[in-house]
């Protein structure tokens, strides 16, 4: 016991001077020449691909590492020099011959001469206590040259006790985490703590985005307070986040071997590291130790015009539906982001079929770069008076844009106050400004010049309206814009308004996050579901019930809601219960107060539940898989007299992160009951004839279109509707966009590019017969869905890239169908999905600059089949009613 207490003592002090050793780093030894082996290697595929099938390629190298100088006053702090040799470029794994691009080259023919004898020239690093604290090289060497040397350099990078600390290498600047322990070092990189410049975007909406994890790890073996072994490895895995199947991974490793130790070059004298630096080589700068960006130029790219005459066919409006004409889509807006203003209006002013011209106007609004916005605003004419279609398409397509810019806002403003000859584009500016503000503050831009001028644009406006016709549009541009400090004016115009501009404002307040429902804001909103202080419109009236039931109402509100059925107009109570029943079946949030509330008898009895009537709220599920999830939704309302008051269909993408809402189509129509001589509703005896449509594209309101307006209006297309469907819309959307350098350790630049789009081709089939009293309606839609990722490392003297892709084509089609024989009318609602193909497809490729490339391809294929979705009970019954009526009159007497 006595010889342990003695002993202890020793041991701790013989310990704590070992760690105080390793603490002050690693040394070289003088006058030696170390050679080590390197090599890096980059492979690219699929997440769960197999390293045989991998793309990617192996830079080996011999590598000399001696001491040029120690500082006298300090042994931690030593220049070293640092050699390649021998160099080679080879496959990772092996291959045939005739799949081996390699094979029979040699590395002058590979590399090339200058860039070869560029990377065999020496750095020199300033090592102090295992830091990297200056790089010295030649400047103005190739970039790519350059940033291999970093890389090698970066490994050098090292400190020798545990720890976490901030460092910079050629990844940026980097939180580290360090391990020591005895002989060996472990050294982890926090990669999305990397401080680095590079351009790159992604998507506005998180559905349509990607998401990656990156991680990084280097293993060190030191022998004689000096490196025997590194090895580092980083893994890069990007998904997308609507279908995480579609995924890529990269993967970069490193080796530095000690192979020999020889006798070596002798120290320089000296005190200062610049008159050493001087005194080798007076070429040599210090430079950062950060990689530089490296500028890729396609040689084999074919022009933009030549790219448009190829792809100009699958454009034509007949074809948009189908993935090709997507692929072609998503394939011009890549070259577009190349190409000058000059070319962009050459082709556009070049190009003889006009029919071509709108996706070549969703193409250029999607490039999203200066160049392609400068050539659309000065083809574009916003003074004409008649021709619209072109300049629609282009507020649209800035509204839908996936990561619009303070610019693209300030473009549309300036439009906005220069002349516009045509009233309805004005109106359409106005709304997609309103887009344009929420996508931007969403980024944390509301502060932008361009957004506060905006905002100021559109509450000013709605302050101090021109015309009364103005007030609906500012409100509908709110209802885009989405601004806190307008709930309000929503509101007020919401209680206080008439017809259109109350249910506009109303629907506005129905977009907002529950948590900009406040109290308060319901407060106002039960004012008007029941009428304390005016009679209001049974579509504000359902809309309030709607808001309420879905932002956090207390028990209170929902009784009172609940306890008001039975007592409200025919069709509204119809409605009502129908809501009710939705919520509760769908499991929404206020389901669980509902079920509290229906415990007490006074409101869950047959008198209240029993209500007849056509009206109804139903919602459904498209698909539901572990990426996303897409629902649809269709409410009806009906007046007293049997006429559709109000018809909502309803698509929503969501994930765990957000919610999209794809496609809403509303349809509202009043005044119809002088066409059979019924009473109008209470608070609906002094509306015009009028019917109208208003739709959402992707989470944007768009502007709403009018049928008719007036009783003659309405006579005159009731006698000439026409068979031939009508179009309803035609659109290219880019909605996936997705731009990121990946910079690896190993000196080597990874882009990864996702993108995916959609073709949209909506339209309407109108069939109207007087002597068979029975109106239909079929609302055709079909289009495509693609994305493409394109994920390459490019050396400059090689490449190896993959690409990932997957296309569906889809169509739905919503049939109604409605018997006037009767009162009420029969009304029938069905919805089909068509058949979708999916398909899948892999690409893996290496190749070299001379045109020798091997190239992988894979795809599969399966067909979905098509259904029919669900509807409530009452439309069943009705529908088994109106094809029984056909049936019957089939075969009846001639």
């Amino acid at each position: 016991m006595i010889l342990l207490t003695v002993l202890f003592p020793c041991i701790i002090s013989t310990y704590s001077a070992s760690v105080k050793g390793h603490n002050t780093g690693p040394r070289i030894n003088n006058d030696k020449l170390y050679k080590f082996a390197y090599s890096t290697e980059v492979l690219i595929d699929r997440v769960k691909g197999s390293l045989q099938e991998s793309a990617g390629f192996r830079i080996s190298s011999g590598v000399d590492v001696n001491l040029l100088w120690r500082n006298p006053n300090n042994d931690d702090d030593q220049l070293i020099k640092i050699a390649v040799g021998n160099v080679t470029v080879e496959n990772v794994s092996e291959r045939p011959t005739n799949k081996n691009i390699f094979d029979g080259k040699n590395t002058d023919k590979i590399i090339g001469k200058e860039y070869l004898a560029a990377l065999k020239r020496p750095v020199v690093l300033q090592w102090t206590r295992g830091k990297v604290k200056t790089f010295y090289s030649y400047a103005n060497e190739p970039a790519v040259v350059q940033n291999l040397k970093k890389g090698l350099a970066s490994l050098f990078q090292i400190q020798m006790n545990s720890g976490v600390v901030s460092e910079t290498d050629i990844s940026g600047r980097c939180n580290v985490t360090y391990q020591a322990r005895q002989n060996q070092i472990t050294k982890i990189k926090a990669m999305n703590s990397c401080k680095l410049e590079r351009t790159g975007f992604s998507s506005h909406s998180r559905i349509f985005d990607i998401s990656k994890k990156s991680t990084s790890a280097a293993i060190y073996v030191l022998e004689d307070t000096f490196l025997k072994i590194v090895r580092a490895e980083e893994n890069h895995v990007l998904r997308t986040t609507v279908r995480q199947q579609t995924d890529a991974k990269v993967i970069s490793k490193q080796k530095l071997e000690l192979k020999s130790t020889e006798a070596g070059p002798r120290m320089m004298a000296g005190k200062q590291v610049t008159s050493i630096i001087k005194a080798l080589d007076s070429n040599y700068v210090a430079i950062s130790l950060v990689a530089e960006p490296l500028i890729s130029e396609c040689k084999s790219c074919p022009s933009l015009s030549q790219h448009w005459s190829t792809i100009r066919k699958k454009l034509e409006p007949e074809n948009l539906p189908k993935a090709d004409a997507v692929r072609s889509f998503l394939s011009f807006v890549q070259n577009l982001r190349k190409a000058t203003k000059e070319e962009i209006l050459q082709i556009l002013r070049t190009e003889s079929n006009a029919q071509l011209l709108p996706q070549m106007v969703d193409a250029a609004v999607s490039a999203h770069t200066s160049a392609s916005l400068e050539a659309m605003l000065e083809y574009l004419d916003f003074k004409n008076t008649t021709s619209s279609l072109l300049l629609e398409r282009f507020l649209y397509a800035c509204g839908v844009a996936p990561h619009p810019d303070e610019l693209l806002l300030k473009s549309l403003i300036n439009i906005y106050r220069s002349p516009i000859g045509n009233s309805k584009i004005r109106e359409t500016n106005l709304i997609m400004i309103g887009a344009l503000i929420r996508k931007l503050c969403e980024r944390g831009g509301c502060k932008l010049p361009a957004v506060v001028e905006a905002k100021k644009l559109i509450l000013g406006g709605l302050s101090r309206p021109e015309k009364a016709l103005d007030v609906k549009t500012y409100l509908i541009a709110l209802k885009n814009a989405l601004l806190p400090e307008a709930i309000p004016l929503l509101l007020k115009y919401a209680e206080s308004g008439e017809g259109p501009v109350s249910h506009v404002a109303a629907s506005a307040l129905q977009r907002y996050d529950p948590a900009f429902i406040t109290n308060e804001v319901r407060k106002v909103l039960n004012r008007i579901y029941h009428q304390n202080r005016k009679v209001h419109e049974k579509s504000i009236r359902i809309t309030a019930a709607a808001i309420i039931l879905s932002s956090n109402p207390s028990d209170m509100e929902v009784k009172n809601l609940l306890l008001s059925i039975g007592d409200l107009p025919l069709e509204m109570n119809k409605y009502m219960l129908s809501l009710v029943q939705d919520i509760l079946r769908f499991e929404m949030p206020a389901s669980k107060m509902i079920r509290r509330a229906l415990k007490d008898i006074s409101i869950h009895n047959y008198d209240r539940f029993s209500r007849m009537g056509s009206s109804s709220a139903f919602s459904g599920y498209l698909n539901r898989g572990a990426d996303v999830t897409t629902s649809y939704g269709f409410d009806f309302l009906y007046s007293g007299s049997g006429f559709i008051r109000k018809s909502n269909t309803n698509f929503y993408v969501f994930n765990e992160y957000a919610q999209l809402h794809a496609v809403q189509v509303m349809i509202e129509a009043q005044g119809l009951e002088s066409i059979i001589a019924a009473t109008p509703d209470e608070g609906e005896e002094d509306l015009e004839s009028f019917c109208g449509v208003s739709a959402i594209l992707f989470d944007v309101q768009l502007r709403p279109v009018t049928i008719f307006h007036g009783y003659g209006d309405l006579m005159s297309k009731m006698f000439s509707v026409s068979t031939d469907p009508m179009q309803v819309l035609k659109a290219l959307v880019l909605l996936m966009d997705y731009s990121q350098t990946i910079q690896l350790q190993s000196g080597l630049t990874c882009s990864t590019e996702f993108q995916g789009g959609v073709s949209i081709d909506i339209s309407n089939a109108l069939e109207f017969s007087l002597w068979y009293r029975e109106f239909k309606s079929n609302v055709r839609t079909r289009g495509s869905f693609v994305v493409v990722g394109n994920i390459v490392v490019d050396s400059s003297f090689v490449e190896a890239g993959m690409e990932t892709s997957f296309e569906i084509e889809a169509g739905i089609d919503i049939i109604s169908t409605v018997q006037f024989s009767q009162n009420p009318f029969v009304v029938c609602i069905e919805v089909d999905r068509t058949g979708a193909p999916f398909r899948e497809y892999i690409t893996k490729y290496e190749r070299l600059p001379s045109g020798k490339s091997y190239t992988s391809r894979k795809g599969k294929a399966r067909l979905l089949e098509g259904s029919q979705y669900p509807l409530h009970q009452e439309n069943s019954n009705t529908c088994r009613e109106v094809f029984t009526d056909k049936s019957d009159s089939s075969e009846s007497w001639f």
